[in-house]
């Protein structure tokens, strides 16, 4: 039986303009509002990313992180 979808947890989230845009264009091509979306990406997080490409992405995105946030 599959499990119930309950959002349990609303929490406020801050994110880039890009970030949102893919967000929003993800949840739209498949069907889903942007809660439904996130929801689908972390409780399949491991077998939606590749874990070498995601540590390089996030080594990218911490060295730029600084100068994004001027």
């Amino acid at each position: 039986m599959p499990k119930r979808f309950r959002l349990t947890r609303r929490f406020p989230v801050a994110m880039t303009e890009d970030g949102f845009r893919r967000l929003k264009r993800f949840a739209s091509e498949a069907g889903l509002d942007e809660g439904e979306a996130l929801s689908f990406l972390f409780e399949n997080f491991d077998s939606v990313t590749h874990e070498e490409n995601l540590t390089h992405r996030l080594r990218l995105f911490n060295a730029e992180l600084e100068d994004r946030k001027r």
